[in-house]
């Protein structure tokens, strides 16, 4: 049973850390609340770094979770600016890169995901950016608006959702966009070659370039600037600003070092957790981009990296923190909007896992919903693209695990609440 006196440390100052702390005091718990973040920014949201805020359309205020004021009113205690550097489970313990040492009962690690670097010759270049933080939105759009009032140039390292939102915005400050991928369309780990393509038309249609089935292997550049950067099959690529997107990686070293289970690269490689967002020791959970779950719906685990895991994530761990019983098998959602296309992805489709694509609607025009479906007919994920109010019933779908006849599921005449 949790006690009043106890005291619950967040490790991560992100949105799964800040909505933990948030429903600790929600559910009336009256301890000692202490939330730990890296940064010196108080919690904030990230999609608009590649999205709105990168854009010039979100103010920087509308980014934060909370007011400045809120911490203070429910007695949060915000350590700001220091990491965790040590985890010692047995003293129940963590000491802080400024030498504080906290004590908890219980302990959330949410401490989210990282760039994977790119290791190749001229990396540290100026001019190449990386984009997790608002530090480096802040800095990524100052160039973008540099590039366009210059018609410069701007390299994309990787095709996934980072790289297309960003050439969206590029695009729309006048720099030119060239995009570096290895596979043979954008979002091949994350839709398919269908869907892929798809979003290859849309940005080509936008003037952006794609070079698919090469990677990069060098960047050049005169007086500490990039210049160009050089691909796998002999291509150079004139580039003014570089930013790398070839995915991140889940910051698990501090579980690691302490000895707690860290799961199997297929697995999404982050601390593993079970449904209740429990670690393999009982009184440290982990929530957000840096957990992966046992999902109870999908039968595996799964490490997800958007926002609504986050949303969703660091309030599920607070309540098992609190010894109430939580089941976390909310269905991943995420979304995105690039030019006028807007979109909504509820499910799970990995790579290899489907048998097809099933399209409702009109992908010519752009507004259709997309279905992946197993072999078992099945659905596994769905994608509204500028088509709204259905992510619910997509996800009721997936959910239900059911078979569905394709062609039903094809035919807009037919409700999804009748499929």
């Amino acid at each position: 049973m949790v006690k009043a006196h106890e005291t619950h440390v967040i490790v991560g100052a992100g949105l799964a850390g800040a909505k933990a702390a948030e429903t600790l005091r929600a559910e009336g718990f009256t301890g000692r609340v202490i939330l730990v973040g890296e940064e010196r920014e108080q919690p904030y949201e990230r999609p608009n770094l590649s999205k709105g805020f990168l854009a010039g359309s979100t103010p920087r205020a509308e980014l934060f979770v909370h007011d400045s004021a809120w911490y203070a009113a429910h007695e949060v205690e915000l350590r700001l600016g220091s990491p965790v550097t040590r985890l010692d489970r047995g003293e129940r313990e963590v000491e802080l890169a400024d030498g504080t040492v906290l004590r908890y009962d219980r302990l959330l690690l949410a401490t989210g995901s990282a760039p994977r670097p790119l290791d190749v010759p001229g990396i540290d270049l100026g001019g190449v950016h990386y984009l997790r933080k608002l530090a480096d939105s802040e800095r990524l759009r100052a160039t973008l608006q540099t590039l366009g009032r210059e018609n410069g140039r701007l390299l994309l390292v990787g095709a996934g959702w980072i790289g297309l939102e960003v050439a969206a915005a590029a695009r729309a400050y006048g720099a030119e966009v060239t995009v570096v991928e290895p596979q043979p369309t954008p979002l091949y780990g994350a839709l398919g070659p269908e869907l892929g393509e798809f979003f290859a038309r849309l940005h080509m249609e936008h003037g952006v370039r794609f070079h698919f089935g090469a990677t990069v292997t060098g960047i050049e550049g005169e007086d500490g600037m990039v210049l160009a950067a050089q691909t796998d099959d002999g291509e150079e690529h004139p580039a003014h600003a570089i930013l790398v997107g070839v995915g991140a990686l889940p910051q698990t070293g501090l579980a690691a070092a302490a000895g707690i289970d860290i799961a199997a690269p297929e697995e999404g490689g982050g601390i593993a957790v079970d449904s209740s967002l429990r670690s393999s020791d009982p009184v440290v959970f982990a929530a957000g981009d840096v957990a992966s779950a046992e999902h109870p719906l999908f039968g595996r685990r799964l490490r997800v990296e958007h926002w609504a895991n986050a949303l969703n994530g660091g309030p599920a761990a607070a309540r098992a923190m609190l010894g109430q019983e939580v089941v976390y098998d909310r269905v991943p959602y995420f979304f995105s909007d690039q030019y006028d296309l807007g979109m909504e992805y509820s499910g799970h489709a990995a790579p290899g896992s489907y048998d097809h694509v099933v399209v409702r609607g009109d992908a010519a025009k752009r507004e259709f919903i997309a279905f992946w479906q197993g072999p078992d007919n099945r659905v596994l994920a769905g994608m509204n693209v500028n088509v709204w109010d259905v992510a619910d019933g997509i996800q009721r779908l997936v959910r239900s695990a059911r078979p569905v006849d394709p062609d039903r599921l094809a035919d807009p005449t037919i409700p999804l609440a009748d499929l």
